[in-house]
């Protein structure tokens, strides 16, 4: 159940993360209040929770307003653009945004709101929507200690682990991080599996290999099988999306003094891949570059055979 402090919460976007998100509130005791400009998005969350007509009258009553919208540009629209909501938040309350955004730009609008007595913690998460569906995400919550004890109802109602890595920003500097490593892994592994593949071993077997071995990653162990072999590319997670995080990591990074010359070009290779294939791809239809310049295609032995 809920801790008291956090009786009521506005969601702000019930996209495939957001609206699995919100089911997990709603199974964790918390009273949810939605909204999302999409109708059709509207209608499917109606059935578990209140659906509202407005953000302005999704906050209205909420003592903590979660946003789990594409990026910082739609979070500043929706918090303080000409029809930001901000203004219906009721003093006092925690805006916790649960997406991914540029850590300058998360810092300069927790400057604003927090200048209209509103308290702000970033929180994006990771893990998918399948570990969305089941609450089983990882939180990285970026605030102050009192305001990420505030929001933690919420985060242990989503998440399986939950991590204060630092101030207000820090949560989404962390993300961005995590996603480039995790890009820069996948495109290793793509590599290293079409190479296997033109060698004469069965994507399988050398993903077995591999699973099995010190090359091991998290994309070789979830998402070559059921996303990439199987030719379904549909982890959940757009490639234009991935680029965006890995453009922020790499950002970061370097106006730290930090050269990722890898990072970057791993960077590279998924904005071509975003220019070839699309803003609706998925992001682990970046193998279907390294495939092309390959010459080969990723298919299992038994579906190889088949022509």
């Amino acid at each position: 159940m809920s801790a008291p402090g956090i009786a009521e919460v506005a969601l702000i976007g019930l996209g495939r993360m957001g609206a699995p998100i919100g089911r997990s509130m709603l199974r964790a005791g918390l009273r949810v209040f939605a909204f999302d400009r999409d109708q059709g998005a509207r209608s499917a969350f109606a059935g578990a929770a209140a659906v509202a007509g407005s953000a302005e009258e999704a906050v209205r009553r909420a003592e903590a307003v979660v946003l789990l919208l594409p990026d910082g540009r739609a979070v500043r629209e929706a918090v303080l653009g000409a029809s930001g909501f901000v203004g219906a938040m009721p003093p006092g309350a925690l805006l916790v945004d649960m997406g991914s955004s540029a850590p300058e730009e998360t810092r300069a609008l927790a400057g604003e709101v927090e200048k209209r007595g509103i308290a702000f913690v970033d929180a994006p998460v990771s893990g998918g929507v399948r570990k969305a569906e089941a609450g089983t995400l990882a939180v990285m919550a970026g605030g102050s200690q009192a305001d990420v004890a505030r929001a933690r109802p919420i985060f242990d109602a989503v998440g399986e682990t939950v991590f204060h890595v630092g101030p207000v920003g820090a949560g989404h500097a962390a993300k961005a991080l995590n996603n480039l490593l995790s890009a820069v892994g996948l495109l290793a592994a793509a590599e290293v599996m079409t190479a296997g593949c033109k060698a004469g071993i069965a994507p399988e077997t050398l993903l077995a290999v591999l699973n099995s071995s010190s090359g091991r990653n998290n994309s070789t162990e979830t998402k070559f099988a059921p996303f990439v072999l199987s030719r379904s590319f549909d982890a959940g997670f757009g490639l234009s999306l991935m680029v965006k995080d890995m453009r922020t990591a790499v950002d970061l990074a370097e106006g730290l003094g930090v050269p990722l010359p890898l990072g970057r070009r791993a960077l590279d290779a998924f904005v071509e891949a975003e220019a070839a294939l699309g803003e609706g791809a998925d992001h682990t239809e970046v193998i279907r570059l390294v495939e092309k310049r390959a010459g080969a295609t990723l298919l299992p032995a038994a579906r190889s055979s088949r022509g």
